[in-house]
């Protein structure tokens, strides 16, 4: 595992829990379970692209989607 893959997977974690937090405060669920697909998918990731590339989605996802 190279160090961009580490330092991502950290960074898009704690993203993904902070958004996790907020859509349970708020009882949003697009925001939830963005952050817990944030706080899964760096297992799934083969490269720092395809995590950048995810994760910056699914920061996304919750600004465009309401339910």
């Amino acid at each position: 595992m190279e160090t961009a893959d580490i330092f991502l997977s950290l960074l898009f974690g704690c993203i993904g829990f902070a958004y996790f937090m907020y859509g349970r405060r708020r009882k949003n669920i697009v925001t939830r379970y963005c952050g817990i697909a944030m706080i899964l998918y760096p297992y799934l990731a083969s490269s720092a692209w395809e995590m950048l590339a995810v994760g910056v989605g699914l920061m996304v996802v919750p600004r465009f989607v309401e339910l």
